[in-house]
């Protein structure tokens, strides 16, 4: 059976935990990471190099990367679905959008959900979030943008782009926070509240 390993309340365990249940495969999950600890033992560092999570192992397989994890699970598993569409161009779009999600949004969006979330008052950076929140906020218009012209970020379909980036957007809707009026982004945001998968893993309390 697939493990992964890794606490519920991480975005990236997220990611795998919605897509697992999205495509209707059965799976185990560890607590690990976290208040959890059990990363930096050599057995775990031997599936993860940096001891974070997620990792999902399978028949002695282990692999890391959340986004990696969703490529494979897609080619493994389901490989005729559209969620990971095998037409080059198709395929390069998702792509496209997975990296964009690691290179510009991981790094603003962290630092102002790490800061007003997982942070006291007294440990915060109020000159490095408010920087972040702004960033955080460019690389949204350019998504609130993309959806102007299509109902997922890749077009027609749902794709494990949209999974991507599906769990940090209710974040951003759910923090007490000022952002830019993204009427698309906000519509996108709903119409994945209708899928039970995202409501059981991602449209949870903020923690």
């Amino acid at each position: 059976m697939l493990k992964v390993w890794g606490h519920a309340a991480s975005s990236n365990v997220m990611k795998v935990l919605w897509l697992l249940d999205e495509v209707g495969l059965e799976y185990e999950r560890v607590d690990a990471g976290g208040r959890f600890g059990g990363t930096d033992t050599p057995e775990y560092r031997e599936k993860q190099p940096l001891g974070l999570i997620p990792v999902l192992e399978e028949d002695g397989f282990a692999l890391f990367e959340s986004n990696a994890i969703l490529r494979y699970l897609c080619n493994a598993h389901v490989p005729a679905s559209s969620i990971y569409p095998h037409e080059p161009r198709s395929r390069g779009r998702v792509d496209a959008w997975l990296d964009f999600q690691q290179t510009a949004l991981v790094r603003p969006q962290s630092v102002v959900f790490l800061g007003l979330v997982r942070q006291t008052p007294e440990q915060r950076d109020a000159t490095a979030i408010s920087a972040a929140l702004t960033e955080a906020g460019r690389i949204w218009g350019i998504v609130d943008r993309r959806l102007a012209a299509h109902p997922y970020l890749t077009g027609t379909a749902f794709t494990i782009a949209d999974i991507a980036f599906g769990v940090h957007v209710h974040r951003w809707f759910s923090m007490s926070i000022a952002r830019p009026d993204s009427p698309n982004l906000r519509a996108w945001y709903e119409h994945l509240l209708s899928r039970p998968a995202y409501q059981r893993h991602c449209a949870v309390p903020l923690t």
